[in-house]
């Protein structure tokens, strides 16, 4: 929309009108809108969709056969295509439309995601409420009349008002996104003259339950692609109604030269329309998804913004105020007003009911839009860029390495085809550390991966005690490295796929000769009075290795989720063979306003057969027993529990946690530990309690432990949202 003023996003704020549900054969899950955010970094796209009311003078199109066989622009797609291009640009007047009212609800999220893993870190939410008019020929108004939203994570989002207003002519015949920065102009697969910019085929046909019909209605898909993907274009699938022309839904995403912002990854679209009176098609469910990442970094974290809106409560034909129309075609209620709008239902409403995991078809949206282009590059983003795994992968500090510094590249030659490289040099040990890789997919929802690596750090312990980061400046400033350092250079390769819903599996081959790292710093980088602990060291030799396990993956934004990992591993060294299992759960529960968590997590493992030192479970300290010696128990077989209760007390500043913890490690065979290492079983469970506070947002933690049997101690362990570790 034109001429439409920038809001301040901290006066603005909406929670979602009565719903109208959605079934089908073929998916499950919500359709919605899209949305925009626009900061110093993103920008974010809210676009609702309309298809065309019926009209009643619009010829119905023939009912074509899908056939698997059948290829690009077969008479049958085409005419599928010739008929949403009719309806389309039939006056709505035909239909005996005059005017309407509608209302909008809906929630906006801002988070970082992980590609390839299940984390989702919740920065904002906002809710809002839209009043939405049209009259003919052409007259629109649009007015937010409720907004409101918690921010989970500093930051500064502000809205667009031409991004939160809902797109009453289908798009048009050009395709454009938030005033054209992230799209500028990408021609309607269903527009005139699309034949000559698109292919069309006809993929499927399936059966949905939609609001309006009294009887299921059965559609065909059409798959679209743009003859040249060298320019803006349209990738995705049309759902034509073949007895009215109707577009039903669409599913979509764009070529990399539709994107305008550099910082672009993708944009996804899916948009859902229902039939109100028995005549009318407009929209119903519609969502966007917008991911950002800095253009020339491939981190492990990026930007997503999504919307997700509902429409409904129609009202047709009814007198208007013959002042409607007046003025700005956008108009926001006032500040106090829209903060004070009675929305139905709470601002984590949706949340609590569905986290931020993306519905099927959204999630699959990437894997057939590379299907429809036959694994071509999808992304805005450059196919070569400088690669950083982690803050720690770029700059650590560590007893066994001195200052490591490391840096890497990422290639992307084509579709999801990923090749990787990275290089790092340890200045006190002097070691250099290689690493190459390479990734492909094998079909929907699997993938392949084969990489080589030399003078790979690892760890000894169960679980990792620190971040990254914070382990460094805990080793550099106070000599408190939590490590137990190894080295591993070989070949591996690993295939993954994805099983059903949150399930999914991996296995993992691998070759690798194992040594001993040394303590090459044995005082701290800023404290030469104090000493480091030794480096423990490990049973050197070839290690040979089968992996395999089995991840179920919940949303943690969800009111109730859960995870859990079970892994089964066989391996030879030097010949010897042994085995080890490992079983991870993690459950979470949210309050309605999310004030409230509940966190427990769970660890047990077990080791078979003559087990080297490095295949044995260390304990103790933070990330697994605080309140205890760091890795002070060891064991072949070991179980572990932890318990988190929090509330926040003043808003986002101030978070306090009750903490709770038990562990216990045994030999059950003829395995022991080196003496060199220094460590026990824990001779029956050890317990911990503690209290902690968070602050600012809960992400800065500073948490009192006192380990409850002998050996325990008081314990202070300073770290930060767990959320947050993976990118330090």
């Amino acid at each position: 929309m034109e001429g439409v003023p920038v809001v301040d996003s901290r006066h603005l704020a909406t929670d979602g009108a009565p719903r109208l549900a959605a079934v089908e054969q073929r998916f499950t899950g919500g359709r919605r809108m899209t949305l925009r955010f626009r900061n110093a970094a993103f920008d974010l796209v809210v676009v609702l969709a309309l298809a065309a009311p019926a009209a009643s003078q619009q010829p119905p199109a023939a009912s074509p056969q899908p056939a698997a066989a059948e290829g690009w622009n077969d008479p049958r797609a085409l005419a599928l295509v010739a008929a949403a291009r009719a309806r389309r640009e039939a006056p709505r007047a035909d239909s005996g439309l005059d005017n309407y009212h509608s209302h909008a609800d809906g929630y906006v999220y801002f988070y970082l995601d992980r590609r390839g893993a299940p984390e989702r870190t919740l920065v904002k939410v906002d809710q809002l409420a839209l009043d939405v008019y049209w009259a003919a020929p052409n007259r629109t108004k649009q007015r937010i009349v409720g907004m409101r939203d918690v921010s989970r994570l500093p930051n500064r989002m502000y809205y667009h008002l031409d991004h939160l207003t809902v797109v009453q002519d289908e798009f048009g015949d050009l395709i454009r996104l938030g005033d054209g920065d992230e799209v500028q102009a990408v021609p309607h697969p269903a527009a005139p003259g699309s034949e000559r910019v698109y292919d069309f085929r006809l993929a499927d046909s399936l059966t949905l339950r939609i609001p309006g019909t009294p009887q299921p209605l059965r559609v065909y898909e059409v798959a679209v692609r743009p003859r040249r993907l060298d320019r803006p274009g349209f990738i995705g699938s049309l759902f034509v109604d073949p007895s009215s022309g109707a577009i039903v839904r669409m599913t979509f995403t764009f070529t990399p030269a539709s994107y305008v912002d550099r910082r672009l990854d993708y944009i996804n679209i899916s948009l859902e329309n229902a039939l109100f009176e028995g005549r009318y098609w407009l929209p119903h469910e519609q969502r966007v998804e917008i991911r950002r990442q800095i253009p020339e970094l491939d981190f492990p974290a990026g930007a997503v913004i999504r919307g997700v809106f509902w429409v409904g409560q129609y009202r047709f034909n009814q007198p208007l105020p013959p002042d409607l129309f007046a003025g700005p075609r956008v108009e926001a209620a006032p500040a106090a007003a829209r903060k004070a709008y009675p929305f139905p239902n709470g601002i984590y409403a949706d949340l609590n009911a569905e986290g931020l995991s993306p519905p099927p078809e959204m999630a699959q949206l990437r894997e057939q839009a590379m299907q429809i282009v036959k694994q071509r590059y999808l992304s805005g983003l450059p196919k070569l860029r400088l690669r950083i795994g982690g803050a720690s992968s770029a700059l650590r500090y560590d007893r066994a390495e001195g200052i490591f510094l490391g840096a890497g590249m990422a290639y992307v030659p084509g579709g999801a085809v990923q090749l990787e490289g990275s290089v790092g040099l340890a200045t006190a040990s002097g070691i250099g550390s290689l690493a190459l890789g390479a990734r492909t997919p094998l079909g929907e929802g699997a993938s392949i991966g084969i990489g080589g690596y030399s003078h790979a750090l690892r760890d000894l312990g169960a679980a990792p005690a620190l971040p990254g980061a914070l382990n460094t400046l805990s080793a550099a400033l106070f000599g408190a490295d939590y490590l137990d350092p190894y080295y591993a250079s070989g070949i591996e390769l690993r295939l993954d796929s994805r099983l059903h819903g949150a399930w999914s599996g991996a296995l993992r081959l691998a070759a690798e000769e194992q040594r001993s790292a040394p303590l090459a710093d044995p005082t701290p980088l800023l404290n030469g009075s104090d000493r480091f602990r030794p480096v423990r060291p490990i049973e050197p030799g070839t290690l040979l290795s089968a992996r395999g396990e089995i991840t179920r993956a919940g949303d943690t934004n969800g009111a109730l989720s859960w995870n859990g990992r079970m892994s089964i591993e066989g391996a030879t060294l030097e010949g010897r063979a042994f085995g080890r299992s490992l079983l991870e759960a993690s459950a979470i529960a949210h309050s309605a306003d999310h004030g409230t968590t509940l966190r427990l997590t769970g660890q047990a493992g077990a080791a078979f057969g003559p087990v080297p030192p490095q295949g044995l479970f260390l304990l103790g300290g933070p990330g697994t027993l605080p309140g205890y010696a760091p890795r002070r128990f060891a064991g072949d077989e070991f179980a572990r529990l932890g318990l988190e209760a929090s509330r926040a007390v003043l808003g986002p500043w101030l978070r306090l946690r009750g903490l709770g913890a038990a562990a216990w490690t045994g030999f059950g065979g003829a395995t022991t530990a080196p003496a060199a290492w220094d460590v026990a079983p824990t001779g029956g469970v050890r317990t911990s309690v503690g209290l902690g506070v968070g602050l600012i947002y809960d992400i800065l933690r500073t948490d009192l432990y006192r380990g409850l049997q002998k050996d325990g101690r008081w314990q202070l362990v300073i770290s930060v949202s767990p959320d947050l570790w993976d990118i330090l």
